[in-house]
């Protein structure tokens, strides 16, 4: 019986048990085997047994760990279990009594299902279960602020339904601006920590020097400029999510610190000694092969293999194209460009040539590509429709078309008007024809990629500080 998009399929609770991952056919998702940890504990001569779908789980005598026993002879952070890879360690956290697997005192160990924990006079026994869930698509068009109802999508839908209840690590694979933050979001607000707070974070637009402080925090006088201690993003988010944005651009430098983070909740302020707290779920999100960075070196495997424990991939635009009519009226109905003075709706529809331009057009800067292009047409349209002369030239006039619409130039009036002026010397001609190409060009990428520098730059290939020099020269800003 088919339930939210997932059907139960099996439960192994003793074996060796797999990684919470994703299982594909022919590059669609069939299965997603959810991996979780249960520790059996008997108490007043009943077994209890607990189960937890995170993959960090501390023990202790105090009421911030996850697992909390009343007994004098346990510590107060007694030890952590996590995971690494296709295993479950156990690390003692400097107990007093000592943390023994099988009988056998322990500061780290690799833990088989089945074995027993002793921690004082506290007894557990740990299992590993493993539940087996075949994927069928969701029946619905949306999940939170996911749009959408092409086959890949609610496939997409059904996984997010799963995890999002969970506080498995996610990774979100796409293309720029196919919604990776919307996924991040929208699977937050389904999630047990939706009234917590959502962090952002873009690994790619914080100057590298400023990147530990902002993830970290830091303490008065740790470097000059720091006047009082601040809190980091983690620290910012304790009780919520964090989402970690282009995660393929973190200095190598700086990963050893990410995975403390992961593996132990806890941060240490850049110029502090104490560590903190920090009770977060991680999502991030790249539009790079991190198994390819990995093999390259510029990405730390142990990191990888940390952050995915469930990774999702985000079909680009051109995939779903079916989905266009039902993003655009989305904008038009809630953007914030499409209101008159008045608070009414300006534009209400879209003529069906245009709306061929869009379908016939292969996005590469995917959804938010279009929505800059509605919110362009909006501002050219002079009735409540959007018709082709409102489009940008290059959906309008696809090349090789001989289309023409009154009141839009024509391919060829373009080129006419892109010669560059010949009058005068060499230099000057060729020096006035670069300084054009150079803002047509900055605003262009600008544009594709909604005002983002950081997504312009690496579209371009060139460094970021450079791009901003470029938009400096030409006196163009990001809106």
């Amino acid at each position: 019986m088919a339930e939210q998009g997932i059907e139960k399929v099996t439960v192994d609770r003793m074996s060796a048990p797999e990684p919470t991952k994703l299982h594909y056919i022919d590059g669609r998702p069939t299965e997603i085997t959810l991996r979780r940890l249960q520790l059996e504990v008997m108490r007043n001569g009943r077994l209890e047994s607990h189960s937890f779908e995170r993959d960090v789980v501390t023990i202790g005598a105090s009421d911030e760990n996850d697992l909390v026993l009343a007994d004098e002879t346990v510590s107060r952070q007694h030890c952590r279990i996590f995971q690494e890879g296709q295993s479950y360690l156990v690390r003692d956290l400097g107990s007093t009594n000592g943390t023994f697997v099988n009988r056998v005192r322990v500061r780290e160990a690799y833990l088989e299902p089945g074995c027993t924990l002793s921690l004082g006079t506290s007894e557990l026994r740990f299992v590993a279960a493993t539940e087996k869930l075949r994927i069928v698509p969701s029946d619905k068009p949306r999940f939170g602020d996911l749009i959408g109802r092409h086959l890949k999508m609610r496939e997409l839908y059904a996984i997010l339904e799963k995890i999002a209840p969970t506080d498995a690590t996610v990774v979100i694979e796409g293309e720029t601006g196919t919604g990776k933050e919307v996924v991040a979001r929208s699977t937050h607000q389904a999630s047990l920590r939706a009234s917590g707070p959502f962090m952002v974070f873009d690994c790619g637009a914080v100057p590298e020097n400023l990147i530990e402080s902002e993830l970290f925090g830091h303490e008065k006088g740790a470097f000059t400029g720091a006047t009082a201690a601040r809190q980091g993003v983690f620290e910012m988010a304790h009780g919520g999510t964090v989402f970690l944005d282009e995660l393929g651009e973190l200095a190598l430098e700086l990963q050893p610190k990410l995975l403390r983070v992961l593996e132990q909740r806890e941060v240490k302020r850049v110029g502090g000694t104490r560590p903190i707290k920090v009770d977060v779920r991680v999502v991030a999100a790249t539009n790079r092969d991190l198994q390819a960075e990995v093999r390259r070196g510029s990405f730390r495997q142990d990191l990888f293999y940390r952050l995915s424990v469930v990774r999702v991939a985000l079909p680009p635009l051109r995939e779903r194209k079916d989905d266009v009519p039902l993003l655009l009226q989305q904008f038009l109905k809630l953007g914030r460009f499409n209101r008159g003075a008045d608070g009414q709706r300006r534009v209400r529809q879209i003529s069906r040539p245009a709306l061929d331009r869009l379908l016939a057009y292969d996005w590469p800067g995917n959804v938010r590509e279009l929505h800059n292009v509605v919110e362009r047409a909006c501002s050219f349209a002079d009735t409540d429709a959007i018709e082709v002369r409102d489009l940008p030239e290059h959906i309008a006039f696809p090349r090789g078309t001989g289309v023409e619409v009154e009141g839009v130039p024509t391919p060829a009036e373009l080129e006419d008007d892109l010669r560059p002026d010949v009058n005068g010397t060499f230099k000057d001609a060729k020096d006035a024809w670069v300084q054009t190409f150079e803002r047509d060009y900055v605003e262009s990428l600008l544009r594709r990629n909604g005002g983002n520098i950081s997504h312009a730059a690496r579209e371009a290939d060139i460094d970021r500080k450079y791009f901003r020099k470029l938009m400096k020269k030409h006196g163009i800003t990001p809106a």
